[in-house]
């Protein structure tokens, strides 16, 4: 049963967390945003498809969103304590700051459990939806944007050309040229007229477009032989208005959520992507080893003799170089030189096989270590931040936010370059999904000591006494001699 204090202090809490996890969840949208912008551009897309791509890139951020959250409103909520002396009063009254801390480490023990299984069940799904989006996007052509005096294809079949474009919305058209895309064994078509006008269509999945005062030139070769084709003379039919209707239905009606990628790590639970980097692990042993052996038996037949399934053969007599004529001497070096070469180019490409299977098993692995380890930085954040809060004794989004964004950053930096090492196969990636939580639990437990035993560690006084002697090594002594 919660106390009258839990309530408040969870109450003081979630003020703050509600507002930065807003404008957080804001900022990183709107990076995506930028990054993404140039696949929104010229693609036809409705209001609502942008924005349910962007909320589906969204989900995904909440679990770097989330731990940062914690960390800022934490430092913010045991600052306003300190800062309004309830702190103080607290202490007074007899409860300690392990007392005040129990609820919100109880908050964020659950919020932690909770980013789990969100990473675990429902960004996964959200991911696949915001990749197949995404694709298909980059495989949907550009909404019609025709442009006077270039030849342009965004019609699907046809090749259109537009002298002069003009009308409030554009739908007069001058110098209008039209060629339908046909093979070799269907009649070609093309259009030329005075000027047109586009009408709206009865059917949505058509353009209507209406023209005045030009030709139709086609050849009727369809289904016929080549001697016939050859004595086959073109048509030119004469027109006064000419009504068009094109077929536009695969722009318009593109599936842009149809969902064709579904073998990416990323749309996996946490006990599929253990399957599957065991399979990626039996995979790479099998690889590993046929690439030691392709190596070996390049090295030099005659070691051929390391092989265990083999019996051993008698050594051949060793010849001494010094003992050949001066031609033969140099055909060996010369053989032995390219043998090395050769050896080498092999030994490079086989590096270059090995590099992507070592970087998509470090990825697999730290996606899946991810899952838990930001769970548990969500605990650590909370450590700092609560005594960092309670130390400063400062409020508000002053000295707070500075100090979480300088904390966030070491753990950003922290972790991607770690990341980056375990890509290129130089460190356990295990090892280096932990590795920003290992570094940051102790700073967060020797924080909570100082925080328990009120340690002044932001007093600048005390600082300046410390280095006081040191200091007055280059101060000038500015009192004047006759007084002294």
């Amino acid at each position: 049963m919660l106390k009258i204090l839990d309530r408040y202090i969870i109450k003081t809490f979630f003020g703050p967390f509600f507002f930065i996890f807003s404008v957080l969840f804001f900022i990183f949208i709107v990076n995506i945003i930028w990054v993404q912008l140039g696949q929104f551009m010229g693609k036809g897309l409705s209001y609502w498809q942008i924005l349910k791509l962007l909320f589906y890139l969204g989900v995904s951020v909440i679990s770097m969103v989330l731990p940062l959250t914690i960390l800022l409103a934490s430092i913010m909520s045991f600052g306003e304590f300190g800062e309004r002396y309830e702190l103080a009063a607290m202490k007074a009254a007899g409860i300690s700051l392990t007392r005040v801390m129990l609820p919100l480490l109880g908050v964020t023990t659950v919020l932690s459990i909770m980013l789990y299984f969100f990473s675990n069940n429902i960004i996964p799904d959200f991911q696949r939806k915001a990749k197949n989006m995404l694709f298909n996007i980059a495989q949907t052509k550009p909404a019609l944007n025709f442009t006077p005096g270039q030849f342009i294809d965004q019609i699907p079949g046809y090749m259109v050309k537009f002298d002069k474009i003009y009308g409030n919305d554009g739908e007069n058209i001058e110098g209008v040229f039209v060629h339908r895309k046909a093979s070799t064994f269907e009649n070609q078509q093309s259009i030329v007229a005075e000027k047109g006008k586009f009408v709206p269509a009865a059917n949505k999945n058509f353009l209507k477009l209406v023209l005045y005062n030009g030709y139709v030139f086609e050849d009727n070769i369809a289904g016929k032989p080549d001697n016939v084709r050859i004595k086959q003379p073109d048509q030119a039919i004469k027109f006064d208005t000419l009504v068009s209707h094109f077929d536009v239905s695969e722009i318009i009606n593109k599936a842009i959520e149809e969902e064709q990628i579904t073998d990416d790590y990323r749309f996996q639970t946490f006990n599929k992507l253990e399957e599957t980097i065991n399979k990626n692990k039996k995979d790479n042993a099998r690889f590993f080893e046929t690439v030691g052996s392709d190596v070996l038996n390049q090295a030099n037949p005659v070691i051929s003799y390391m092989d265990k399934n083999k019996a051993k053969a008698a050594p051949k007599p060793q010849i001494k170089l010094d003992t050949l004529k001066k031609d033969k001497k140099l055909e060996m070096i010369y053989n032995a030189y390219n043998r090395l070469e050769n050896l080498k180019t092999t030994v490079e490409s086989k590096n270059g096989e090995i590099t992507p299977n070592v970087k998509y098993f470090s990825k697999v692995v730290i996606y899946q270590q991810r899952i838990l380890t930001y769970s548990f930085t969500c605990i650590i954040f909370f450590l700092i931040g609560a005594s960092l809060g309670s130390i400063i004794r400062k409020g508000g989004m002053g000295l707070p936010v500075i100090i979480a964004i300088v904390i966030f950053i070491i753990f950003y930096v922290i972790n991607v370059g770690v990341e980056n090492v375990a890509w290129s196969g130089k460190m356990n990636p295990y090892l280096a999904a932990w590795i920003p939580n290992m570094v940051l639990f102790p700073f967060g437990v020797w924080m909570t000591y100082k925080a328990l035993t009120d340690s002044q560690l932001f007093d600048a006084e005390k600082y300046k006494t410390f280095f006081k002697p040191i200091t007055k090594l280059f101060v000038k002594n500015k009192e004047h001699k006759r007084y002294q």
